[in-house]
């Protein structure tokens, strides 16, 4: 797994791509809403396994770094 920091509020996140629609996250803090402001906005987004795929910051933030090769994709 790689780190990955979400460009917009600065959460630091595991990440580990095994293929390009399969993206595995480990939080680095179980309480990711103290610093993101899209959880903050709308609590409903922070029930488990939620996420990764509903704060836009964070999954631009990895595709970011999927495309400048941070983050491997097995072919």
């Amino acid at each position: 797994m790689q780190p990955v920091d979400c460009e917009r509020c600065g959460n630091r996140v595991l990440v580990e791509k095994n293929s390009w629609q399969h993206t595995s996250v480990q939080w680095s803090t179980d309480h990711p809403e103290v610093i993101c402001e899209e959880f903050q906005q709308d609590p409903t987004l922070t029930l488990r396994g939620a996420h990764v795929g509903r704060c836009s910051a964070l999954r631009e933030s990895i595709n970011k770094a999927v495309l400048d090769g941070r983050i491997t994709v097995p072919d």
